[in-house]
């Protein structure tokens, strides 16, 4: 049973960085597209609006990295050390 929970509890993180790759794919191609807009509708003439969702989706994008492999392992790391604590 132990190996069976182990699997799951890999397969959930494989697929939480799976989702965070496929968030940053569509960020990068979305962004891009944006400034392509930008550049051919104006060409660069203009204010550059195309910051405004990069930034704002940006911090939301950096915030689904932090939650992926900051908060993740820093809960494993603590919850290995409250099970060390437990088994004395």
């Amino acid at each position: 049973m132990e190996s069976q929970e182990l699997r799951k509890k890999a397969e959930k993180r494989a697929e939480e960085k799976m989702g965070f790759f496929v968030h940053l794919g569509v960020y990068i191609l979305v962004n891009v597209l944006l400034i392509f807009v930008w550049w051919f509708t104006n060409g660069g003439d203009v204010f550059p609006w195309f910051i405004f969702p990069l930034i704002g989706w940006g911090i939301g994008l950096g915030a689904h990295f932090m939650v992926v492999y900051a908060v993740h392992n820093l809960l494993e790391k603590m919850t290995g050390k409250e099970l060390r604590k437990l088994e004395k």
